[in-house]
């Protein structure tokens, strides 16, 4: 995916706050109850280390990371809702330019025997991706990021992302988005509004002088469970070698 900040095109309205019962202060045993178990969320950081002891990840945990991991956090069969992300596109959004497109080819009969030998095939295929930009791509100022995907036959409850950027084991942003509800056997396309913060030259120069050193974990879950994670790297020196 990308860096720093964005929108989510889609919006839910929260939900409306219901209006005082006029009961004494205090309130009843519920109400005494539900106080009682109000607590401080747990912000004390996580290792990798401590994931991957787990059976279950959930979105709290990886928001406690305070590193880029270097390894996987689920398997690939961990997604059984067989949500698969075939099309992705980055575009300037005041001149319109497309910045970078990848998309999955369709399954041919040739993919269908290669898959009869699976000896040689690396389980993480397709979990990483490399990215390369150009230095202006750290000037720019809005970026719109498109995403076609599709799943299987399962519905898919509360699918959410989050999203976590890090400049040398430095976090710089964390994004956190709910799809919500997906109905099964559909192919679905939505995008993503990137506002891009003003960066000091400084920084700018040492992310174009440290390419790869900017990396990102893409975390995916279905009812706060870790089904998808899929890892990327950056670098933002394109074309100054042809200068």
């Amino acid at each position: 995916m990308l860096l720093y900040l964005y929108t989510y095109r889609i919006m839910s309205s929260p939900a409306a706050i219901p209006p005082s019962s006029g009961k004494k202060k205090g309130g009843g045993f519920l109400h005494r109850q539900v106080k009682k178990k109000v607590t401080k969320p747990d912000t004390e950081p996580m290792t990798e280390e401590d994931l991957l002891q787990r059976d279950v990840v959930s979105p709290d945990d990886v928001l406690r990371l305070i590193k880029c991991t270097e390894n996987y956090l689920c398997d690939p069969d961990a997604n059984i809702y067989n949500i698969d992300f075939t099309r992705f596109k980055i575009r300037d959004m005041e001149s319109n330019t497309v910045l970078f497109e990848i998309a999955k080819p369709p399954p041919s009969d040739d993919d269908e025997e290669e898959e009869t030998d699976t000896e040689d095939v690396d389980p993480n295929a397709g979990r990483f991706v490399r990215y390369q930009f150009t230095p202006q791509f750290l000037k720019l100022t809005t970026v719109g990021a498109t995403v076609e995907f599709q799943v299987g036959d399962q519905p898919v409850n509360n699918f959410r992302m989050i999203e976590r950027h890090y400049f040398k084991e430095k976090l710089l942003k964390s994004f956190d988005f709910n799809f919500g509800f997906i109905i099964p056997n559909s192919k679905n396309t939505c995008e993503h509004i990137y506002e891009f913060p003003g960066l000091e030259p400084e920084q700018i120069k040492e992310m174009v002088e440290c390419p790869f050193e900017t990396k990102s974990d893409s975390f995916y879950f279905v009812d706060n469970k870790l089904i998808m994670h899929n890892k990327a790297d950056y670098a933002y020196n394109g074309g100054i070698g042809s200068m």
